[in-house]
């Protein structure tokens, strides 16, 4: 892991070309095939937004849920009107071949391959799921973009429609081997990434080092968290104190950025909100976590 980044100058990167344009040149920064902690690391502090920085955490947990994928952009199609549950989802995959709307895909625009969540069990059986790839632009496979949303509006959204379109199925359990680790893959990442704009930005504009140092102590955690299987409860538990940490940062930062340039202060005061995205879901899973390990 090159820790030195955090240390050197930073070269940020916008998107006036766009997401797709935005994540192929940060690719090629970093020599095309980093690995996922690095992508979102490095990623982060390059970023110019905050959303910049979600996107890079978003395609590294992607990276390490499915280690196979293309290097392009991808995404992950779970939402089903504003649901995850498998039985609330209509998506079917036939053999090769899916079916269905996913309502809420994340940087749809950008993306060339789509993981979709599909139900694929018999009528008599409970619901059960698999992961299908189609890439988008495939005969079957349509974007219809969504309004911009008030948090990471930089960070476009979509509804994606599948009529019979050709794909991959991935081996596994969708819902155990995918769509539940994710969640926590995905927590980790953005978690990596923002700390990672954030120290940036602390550098950049000097910010008292107690605070700075405490940011790359938060990296360092997050780094080793990255290393344990994200099923396990004793994951669950560290990632939790990870988010805990942040939070008790948030008087400290709130004031660092209220003391320089009014740019940085507005982007965070708009986006900061993107690190309580699923913020309920962390809880449960905390509550699980503190079961199990207690052996209840």
């Amino acid at each position: 892991m090159p820790w030195s980044s955090l240390f050197q100058p930073v070269e940020r990167l916008s998107a006036e070309q766009g997401l797709e344009d935005w994540y192929g040149r940060l690719l090629a920064s970093l020599g095309g095939t980093p690995a996922p902690f690095e992508l979102a690391l490095v990623g982060g502090l390059r970023a110019a937004t905050p959303g910049l920085a979600f996107l890079a955490g978003y395609q590294a947990a992607l990276r390490v849920l499915w280690p196979a994928a293309p290097w392009t952009a991808g995404a992950l199609c779970v939402t089903e009107n504003r649901s995850t549950r498998p039985a609330d989802m209509n998506t079917r995959i036939y053999g090769l071949y899916v079916s269905g709307r996913k309502d809420f895909v994340t940087a749809a625009e950008c993306a060339d391959w789509l993981l979709v969540a599909a139900r694929e069990e018999a009528a008599d059986e409970s619901p059960r799921l698999a992961l299908g790839v189609v890439r988008q632009g495939a005969p079957g496979v349509r974007i219809e973009p969504l309004p911009a949303l008030p948090l990471m509006p930089d960070i476009g959204h979509a509804r994606l429609h599948l009529d019979q379109a050709q794909g991959e199925r991935l081996a596994g359990d969708g819902w155990d081997d995918y769509v539940k680790p994710f969640r926590t893959l995905e927590d980790l990442h953005v978690l990596t990434a923002v700390t990672a704009w954030l120290s940036g930005v602390g550098r950049e504009c000097a910010w008292p080092e107690p605070l700075l140092l405490r940011l790359q102590a938060l990296l360092a955690g997050c780094a080793e968290v990255a290393r344990q299987a994200p099923s396990a409860a004793t994951t669950h538990l560290l990632l939790a104190g990870l988010f805990a940490e942040q939070q008790a940062l948030a008087g400290e930062l709130d004031a660092a950025l209220a003391a320089g340039p009014a740019h940085w202060a507005g982007l965070w005061q708009r986006d900061q909100g993107l690190l309580r995205i699923a913020e309920a879901a962390r809880s449960k899973r905390l509550e699980k976590a503190r079961r199990i390990v207690a052996g209840c």
